[in-house]
């Protein structure tokens, strides 16, 4: 959530953020409204709770009818001030929720991906002597992904992987674990069910992100749709040191989306699925150096893709275009040759404190000039180490031959102990 503060001082701010990210700045106005009013009955509550305890003392030292009909007077307008309190409170809370993190001032501004920004293309695009086939069709003529079967057992959008694929998956996973706890990161394997407080303090149940989640209704349950989602709330109600930030972590996590908004697009494949599982970057991080911080997570991101020597571009995303819970976010798209395009494969995101504020997570500042120590909310960033279902495509697309096989990329040589996959 953002901070009522600055939506009360910035209110003009938080309504320009608001239409960069093609949402109804009106909302802002809603929030102010319910927040005037209880204030206002908040003020009226205090003054009469003081009323009642002095009345408290009065009768303590002798009771009159008076004083009982006053005191009785006094105990229903609280109650009825309570109950305006608690419905004008879940109002402004509700507005609240609606509002999205707002972008930073630099941000590119437009409405939807036409306006994403190019930074720059890094890697060769292979060259083939033979026309290049899809990654579903290399897959299945090599018995490594079955979506047929798999349709009959769970649905549309979910897949087997086998053979060497699922070995490739494990190595994948292998090679982001040990190159990023090379790097510091604490690995880690989250839960993949959370509580709905606990998703709504995270900002991922709001607007029509909740059409996007598994709701388990009998257990209370929500199934997450990124390990980012768990590994947020992990510090939850703590303060830390200023000294142990950044806190990285590298997460496996197994995560559920019901791509709700997505018929008709990808529906064959692996590529947009209900079920997928991922390795996520996550930090906790000093508000002065986050921005810092979100370019190293980056460049995390970059020195895998290099090691799989995959030609990739990074994308800075527009406001109309990125996350609800983003100030900025980069986009690293894998080209697919078999597709002739680059597809988006890794997201990478600073959330400032729109989420350490939802889950209470604070640190310990340190006034430069004073010396002395206040405790302010943390900045939290996440960054896709690898979507394994799309580096799968990535990897098939690009290290296929002219045979039908798929060459295995040499950094993934070691963990799979082979150079080819055939029939």
């Amino acid at each position: 959530m953002l901070d009522i503060n600055f939506i009360r001082e910035h209110a003009d701010r938080a309504r320009a953020g608001m239409e960069k990210k093609n949402q109804d700045p009106k909302i802002v106005d809603k929030f102010l409204r319910a927040d005037e009013d209880w204030r206002a009955k908040t003020t009226i509550f205090d003054q009469l709770k003081a009323e009642q305890n002095a009345l408290s003392k009065e009768l303590s030292a002798g009771q009159s009818e008076d004083l009982l009909s006053k005191a009785q007077l006094l105990k229903k307008r609280l109650a009825d001030l309570e109950a305006a309190q608690a419905d004008l409170k879940a109002k402004r809370d509700d507005a609240l929720s609606r509002i999205p993190n707002i972008p930073f001032d630099d941000v590119p501004v437009g409405k939807d991906e036409s306006g994403n920004k190019v930074v720059r293309e890094v890697g060769k695009k292979p060259e083939f002597d033979f026309a290049p086939k899809d990654y579903l069709t290399l897959g299945e003529n090599l018995g490594l992904i079955n979506v047929k079967k798999a349709a009959e057992v769970s649905g549309s959008r979910f897949g087997y992987l086998l053979r060497d694929a699922a070995m490739l998956e494990f190595a994948l996973v292998q090679l982001a674990f040990d190159t990023l706890t090379a790097k510091g990161f604490v690995p880690a394997v989250p839960p993949v069910m959370i509580k709905p407080k606990v998703y709504e303090g995270m900002g991922r149940l709001a607007a029509d992100q909740k059409d996007e989640r598994y709701y388990l209704e009998k257990d209370e349950m929500y199934l997450v749709g990124s390990s980012e989602h768990t590994m947020g709330p992990l510090h939850m109600n703590e303060v830390l040191e200023e000294s142990s930030l950044p806190r990285r972590y590298v997460a496996f996590s197994t995560c559920f989306r019901k791509e709700a908004g997505s018929y008709g697009k990808d529906t064959k494949g692996i590529l947009r699925v209900h079920q997928f599982d991922k390795v996520e970057m996550f930090s906790f991080a000093n508000p002065k150096h986050s921005e810092e911080e979100h370019r190293f997570l980056l460049s995390c991101q970059e020195e895998m893709m290099q090691k799989l020597e995959l030609p990739y571009r990074v994308v800075e995303i527009c406001t109309g275009d990125m996350g609800w819970t983003d100030a900025r976010q980069f986009d690293v798209e894998t080209w697919l040759p078999g597709q002739g395009t680059y597809r988006e494969t890794n997201s990478c995101s600073n959330t400032t404190d729109f989420q350490s504020r939802g889950v209470n997570i604070k640190y310990k500042a340190t006034d430069a000039a004073t010396g002395e120590q206040k405790k302010e909310f943390i900045h939290m960033l996440n960054a896709t180490g690898f979507a394994i279902g799309r580096m799968l495509i990535a990897i098939i697309e690009n290290y296929q031959t002219k045979e039908g096989a798929i060459r295995v990329p040499k950094v993934l040589q070691g963990y799979l102990h082979k150079e080819a996959i055939g029939k």
